[in-house]
């Protein structure tokens, strides 16, 4: 298992609410999260928006099986040309976790179709996040409900396409919800849409939202996809992953 951690990494260096809860930057947490988790031999690396390439070059997206996107405020200032690059991997196989606002990111919109606009939002509402799919892989070992003491409300209408597999919900303080936790196919590719991780709250740090991200990397990851079926003549059918 190659996982990446991909940060814009721009908010934790600008404004002291996310600073003093993410010194380091999300991405560190969220690394460190999926090293406790996941099986020892994983590789957990980390890639940020002001490397070359967005840290995102061929050799390093070939070296991936699952991609943590988290971006909020300079998702507008990612290349198409990463865009695109990210996109071919997760029709080729590649899994994607979509992180929180990420949800608008030129990303989720090139692989879902859709804005990835809600209809309002407010900060420091508590959440609780319901498992409505029991028995999905990502919910193992996971409460139902999760408390999340404090977040950040997203309310429904969600702008995306209907998913595949809709995993959680979330029901907020104020009497909003939100599918929250929603997985699609994409090509040969897993796509997870995770809502609860507000970077001015301590979300990513609680024991059971990193299991909820290791398990999601597990669910994305390539090994967990149908193995094409060759035909007589040695070559697979066109969108043999549908027929599968």
């Amino acid at each position: 298992m190659k996982v990446t951690v991909w940060n814009e990494f721009f908010e934790e260096r600008t404004y002291p609410s996310v600073s003093s809860v993410y010194p380091d930057g999300l991405h560190t947490v969220l690394r460190q999260a999926l090293i406790e988790h996941l099986d020892p031999g994983a590789e957990v690396r980390v890639a940020l928006q002001e490397e070359p390439g967005h840290g995102l070059g061929p050799e390093v997206l070939d070296d991936t099986d699952v991609l943590l996107w988290w971006s909020h405020l300079k998702d507008d200032e990612v290349v198409d040309e990463v865009v695109e690059r990210v996109r071919r991997r997760v029709l080729d196989g590649m899994g994607l976790l979509i992180l929180h606002s990420a949800i608008g990111s030129k990303i989720a919109k090139a692989l879902l179709g859709t804005s990835g606009a809600m209809t309002g939002w407010r900060h420091g509402d508590s959440e609780l996040l319901w498992t409505v799919l029991p028995g999905h892989e990502i919910v193992a070992g996971v409460p139902n409900p999760v408390v999340i003491p404090s977040g950040e409300m997203y309310g429904e209408p969600l702008d995306i396409p209907a998913p595949d597999e809709l995993v959680f919900i979330s029901s907020y303080e104020g009497g909003e919800v939100l599918r929250s936790g929603c997985g699609w196919h994409r090509g040969r590719g897993r796509v997870f849409f995770f809502a609860p991780g507000h970077e001015e709250a301590p979300i990513y740090f609680q024991p059971e939202i990193r299991r909820i991200l290791a398990n999601a990397v597990r669910w994305a990851a390539p090994s967990a996809q149908p193995q094409p079926k060759s035909t007589r003549s040695g070559e697979y059918p066109k969108n043999w992953w549908v027929q599968a």
